[in-house]
């Protein structure tokens, strides 16, 4: 195990995972680019770009605790298509595929059918250097007041998963990267949600500020999340 930042871990799983994914999609898929946490660009000739985190959630993964999962998305042209999130620990494989619909373990999923933030159980994370300005205090302040619950799981994809799968209501992150969103951005879709920037504008994987929902409390998510300093 080593440290990418002061408190950013790396472990060997991290780096044996994505080297195994690496070679699959390399073996299948050679004229398809890659990126991926650990290792960065690998250029392709073709549209297709996988976008690989080999273990999201690594602190909890490294502390024993049963949060974390492979993600692995697929872009065409810049823009999602696929997205495989599998929890091991906990047995879940959630899929989707742009026009396919979202499953969990084979089965059909869907967002939640909550219409305020009053009733809702939200999640949210943090960057690492979680004393800065940018840090989502001041929004985790806000929502702690208003919803009925929020979570913190310390896995953005399996966050967007279970947003997808109807258990939190919507999810918040600011500073992510394109590997933490890309999979997870296709299933909240495709199970019926909505996925945008904080401003509720168009949502890119290279945005760095997501927010996701099952759509009936986007605006009123929107809405908090402009209010907060």
């Amino acid at each position: 195990m080593r440290y990418k930042g002061a408190i950013d871990l790396v472990t060997e799983m991290d780096v044996a995972a994505e080297k195994l994914i690496l070679a699959a999609i390399a073996a299948s898929y050679p004229d398809h680019a890659v990126l991926a946490e650990e290792s960065g660009a690998h250029e392709g000739s073709s549209g297709y770009k996988w976008v690989v985190d080999p273990l999201d959630g690594t602190t909890n993964y490294a502390h024993g605790l049963p949060i974390y999962c492979v993600s692995i998305g697929l872009e065409l042209d810049g823009k999602p298509i696929l997205g495989v999130i599998y929890a091991p620990n906990l047995g879940e494989l959630f899929c989707a595929e742009v026009g396919g619909g979202a499953t969990l373990n084979g089965k059909p999923i869907q967002v939640s059918q909550t219409t305020q933030v009053g009733k809702s159980v939200l999640v949210t994370g943090f960057p690492y250097d979680v004393g800065i300005k940018s840090s989502n205090l001041a929004h985790f302040t806000k929502f702690i007041h208003k919803a009925q619950a929020v979570r913190r799981l310390g896995s953005a994809a399996i966050d967007m998963a279970w947003v997808a799968a109807g258990r939190f209501d919507g999810f918040w992150e600011p500073r992510l990267a394109p590997w933490d969103l890309c999979a997870g951005s296709v299933i909240v879709a495709e199970a019926g949600g909505i996925i945008t920037g904080y401003d509720g504008g168009p949502f890119s994987i290279y945005g760095r500020e997501v927010l996701a929902t099952n759509g009936r409390v986007h605006k009123e998510m929107a809405d908090i999340l402009a209010e907060a300093p």
